[in-house]
C-alpha cells in the first residue's frame, strides 16, 4: 500500500507515575494525531487518578465537564447522567 520501504507507525504510550500503561494507540502513517485530543485524555487518566478512582469520565469529556460515579447504580444508566449532545 504505501511501497515496498519499511515504514513505522506512529504510537503513543500514556504511562502514569507508577509505570504502569493506561493506553496505548498504534496509527498508521498517513492518519494524523490531534495534540488537543492526547492533552485531553491525560487531564482526564490525571483526574480518575487524583480522584482514586472514584469517578469516570465519558467519551468527550472536557476539564470542568460533569464526570461519572462509577458503581452498580451507574449501570444502564450512563444516558441519564451524560448527555451525548455534550460532547458537541
Amino acid at each position: 500500500m504505501w511501497g515496498s520501504r519499511p515504514r513505522t507507525s506512529p504510537l503513543l504510550r500514556t504511562i502514569d507515575p507508577d509505570g504502569v500503561i493506561q493506553a496505548m494507540e498504534v496509527m498508521t502513517p498517513p492518519v494524523g494525531r490531534r495534540l488537543a485530543e492526547t492533552i485531553r485524555q491525560i487531564q482526564a487518566f490525571q483526574l480518575v487518578r487524583e480522584a482514586g478512582g472514584a469517578e469516570a469520565t465519558p467519551a468527550g469529556w472536557m476539564p470542568g465537564d460533569p464526570t461519572l460515579k462509577p458503581g452498580p447504580a451507574l449501570v444502564g444508566r450512563v444516558w441519564e447522567v451524560w448527555n451525548p449532545q455534550m460532547e458537541a
